[in-house]
Formats: structure tokens, C-alpha cells, sequence
């Protein structure tokens, strides 16, 4: 009995080791993201305009975000690289003063409306009336006006360790704009995904374009120019912009052009080229075509891949279009979490939204929000690792 015995317990003994050495195993994949410093909530407590500001933390299993209420904005997303070190990827502060008083780039991270881009001087016809906006990007209207939803105290809810959701009531005549509208908007963490849905309706019909504008660079914060990062668009055309920056109305084939981003190439080998377009940016600063009307569902929007670290990020969206930013106006001014200068094309951004001055193009895909109709989109963020 006691030979039987012995094998069984051996064989025991050995099943309860490699379940021991499984568990240890999962325990030190995940510590290190567990062990990342993300920025303190305390740094961010703050009253303005009759609100509170705070500092929200979110996690998932494999990644782990910063979020303040105040211009909705993304401060922090930390994922694991090749090697399995977090790398934060998102430029940004460790303070709120520093994003409310300190840098002039104020849109790192941030929520963008009423409207995402720009609107040519300023001024746009809507049912028989004329409106006139701030030209706050002379000679056009950018991102929303002087202030914009960046720079206001959102509403926020943390519904769980995973999921932030922010609301905000902009009323009529904000910024010159019609309409009492009311946004929602969630950041939401599943496993190596990040997304960000906005849901909006108005009293009044008005154009909407709502979008996040977070400054990435996938080898990590502060750690210099994104010209290496491999980059792929899904887009057949593209708006040409005029000497503004304001569409010419033209949708452009990419075919045989420095915009063909249809295959993954280095932003490097492409930004430096003496294109037209791209001396009129100084760089990439261009809305790029994936449909003429926004999706029922998320579709495959881009990829790009950091490479020193190995971090590819992909997107999906909603969004008929998305404006790559190559980082052309950074300036070295604004010195981010890890002390280090931002410097000319040190982020890169891939903003989802509708067609820049949409309003005044009959031709680009309406942005004009109707009482009885619902503002929806989405737009997913996944990441892994190249092998």
C-alpha cells in the first residue's frame, strides 16, 4: 500500500509545484505594472469654476491610465513594452497647474469640442443664421475656441477601477456656438485596450466634432523624436489644406504620394520630402479619408509601432476621418513628468473625427447635429508587442 502510495503523493507534490510556479509566474508579469508611479491624485485636487478637479486612476490587466476631469484629459497610459517594462506613452504633467497655467501646447491629452480642427475665419452659416466664432488660430477658429472643452471642469464618475465617465452641459451660445449641448463621454479599460466613446445631443442644431488629442510617442515620454515609429493609415485619399491650413474642398487619392500611408512606413522617410503639402504644415498636419460617412461600428482606423520599444498601437473607430499631427509646432518649452524638454516632433497625434471645416464644405460629411438626432462615437485603442 505504501508503494502505491508514493507515486500518487510524488505526482501530487509535482502538480501542486507547477501550479505554485504558474501563479508566481502571473504575479510577476503583472507587478510591474503594478509598481508604476502614476501621478498624484493630491497634485490635481483644485476648485475652478465652482468645480472639482480631481485626479482618476484606471487599470486593466494590461494597462493602467491617469485621467483628470479637468478638460477631460489623458494624462498618463502606461503599457508594457517587448521586454515587459511599462513605458508611458502619453506626453503630459504631473500637476494640474501645469496643464491650467503652465504650458503653451494646451492640448496634451485633452477632449476637443464643440469642435475638433478647424473652421475657416471663424465663421459658419447654419439654417439662414450666421455665426461667428473666436479666431483663435488667426486667421481660423481651432479646436473649440479660447476655451474649449479642454479647458473646462467636467462632470466625472468613476464607475469602477476600470471605467471613467465625464459629462458636460455647454450651453448656448458658448464660444459662439448654438445649441444647449450635452456630452458624455467614457474611458473605458479592457485587458490591453483602451476606449473612448462620446455621446452628445442639442436643443438646437449645431455642428459637433468631438475627438481626444493625446500627444503619443510609443518608445515612451521624453524619449525623443517619432521620426523612426512605423505608421500605417487605412486611408485611400486625403484633404489637401491651403496656406491656413484650412481644406481646399478637394478629396485626394494618396496613390504614389508621400500621404500613401497604406503600407507601414517610417515617418521619417516621409515628412522631410519637399511635398507641397507638407511644406504648407511644416510636416504632416492633415485630415486622412477613411469613409464618406461615419461607421455603424469601430473599423480598423491605424497602427503604429515604436521602435525602440516595440509597442504597436492599432485603432479602430467610428470616425469618417483622422487628422495626423507629426508634432511640427512642438517647440522644446513644455517639460514633461520625466523632466524632459517636448521638442519639435518629440509626439506624434492621431485625432479621429469629422473632415476640419466641415461646416463649410457641402461636399465633406456632415458634422451638423440635429435636436432629434444623437451624437455617437468610438473609437478603440488596443496595443501589444511586436515579436
Amino acid at each position: 500500500m505504501k508503494k502505491l502510495l508514493l507515486p500518487i503523493i510524488m505526482v501530487f507534490l509535482t502538480i501542486s509545484a507547477c501550479q505554485e510556479e504558474k501563479k508566481e509566474q502571473k504575479a510577476d508579469s503583472s507587478s510591474a505594472l503594478d509598481k508604476i508611479s502614476l501621478p498624484a491624485k493630491a497634485d490635481f485636487q483644485a476648485e475652478m469654476d465652482g468645480k472639482k478637479v480631481e485626479l482618476y486612476h484606471l487599470r486593466s490587466a494590461g494597462i493602467r491610465a491617469a485621467i483628470t476631469n479637468y478638460g477631460g484629459r489623458l494624462v498618463s497610459l502606461w503599457v508594457e513594452d517587448s521586454t515587459a517594462k511599462p513605458v508611458d506613452i502619453v506626453l503630459g504633467f504631473n500637476t494640474l497647474t501645469e496643464y491650467s497655467d503652465g504650458s503653451n501646447e494646451k492640448y496634451h491629452g485633452a477632449t476637443i469640442g464643440r469642435y475638433a480642427n478647424r473652421i475657416a475665419k471663424g465663421k459658419f452659416s447654419l439654417n439662414g443664421e450666421d455665426y461667428t466664432l473666436a479666431v483663435n488660430n488667426d486667421p481660423n477658429h481651432l479646436h473649440g475656441g479660447d476655451k474649449g472643452f479642454e479647458s473646462v471642469v467636467w462632470d466625472a464618475v468613476q464607475e469602477n477601477d476600470s471605467t471613467l465617465k465625464l459629462s458636460y452641459l455647454s450651453k448656448d451660445g458658448e464660444e459662439g456656438y448654438p445649441g444647449n449641448l450635452e456630452v458624455v463621454q467614457y474611458y473605458k479599460m479592457s485587458g490591453n485596450q483602451m476606449e473612448i466613446s462620446f455621446e452628445a445631443k442639442t436643443d438646437k442644431a449645431t455642428p459637433v466634432n468631438l475627438c481626444n488629442h493625446a500627444f503619443f510617442n510609443l518608445n515612451g515620454e521624453g524619449s525623443g523624436t517619432v521620426h523612426k515609429h512605423w505608421i500605417t493609415i487605412a486611408a485611400d485619399n486625403f484633404t489637401p489644406v491651403d496656406e491656413s491650413l484650412i481644406p481646399t474642398g478637394e478629396i485626394k487619392a494618396v496613390d504614389e504620394s508621400v500621404f500613401d500611408f497604406r503600407e507601414p512606413a517610417r515617418i521619417h522617410d516621409r515628412i522631410e520630402a519637399l511635398d507641397e503639402q507638407l511644406l504648407t504644415g511644416n510636416g504632416y498636419d492633415h485630415n486622412f479619408v477613411l469613409a464618406m460617412e461615419p461607421k455603424a461600428s469601430p473599423e480598423f482606423m491605424a497602427r503604429v509601432k515604436g521602435d525602440r520599444s516595440g509597442i504597436i498601437m492599432e485603432m479602430h473607430s467610428t470616425e469618417p476621418g483622422v487628422q495626423f499631427y507629426g508634432g511640427n509646432f512642438m517647440n522644446g518649452s513644455n517639460i514633461g513628468k520625466t523632466g524632459n524638454a517636448y521638442h519639435y516632433r518629440t509626439a506624434f497625434c492621431l485625432e479621429p473625427q469629422h473632415f476640419p471645416d466641415s461646416p463649410n464644405k457641402d461636399n465633406f460629411p456632415s458634422s451638423i447635429l440635429q435636436p432629434e438626432d444623437i451624437y455617437q462615437t468610438k473609437t478603440l485603442y488596443s496595443f501589444s508587442k511586436a515579436k
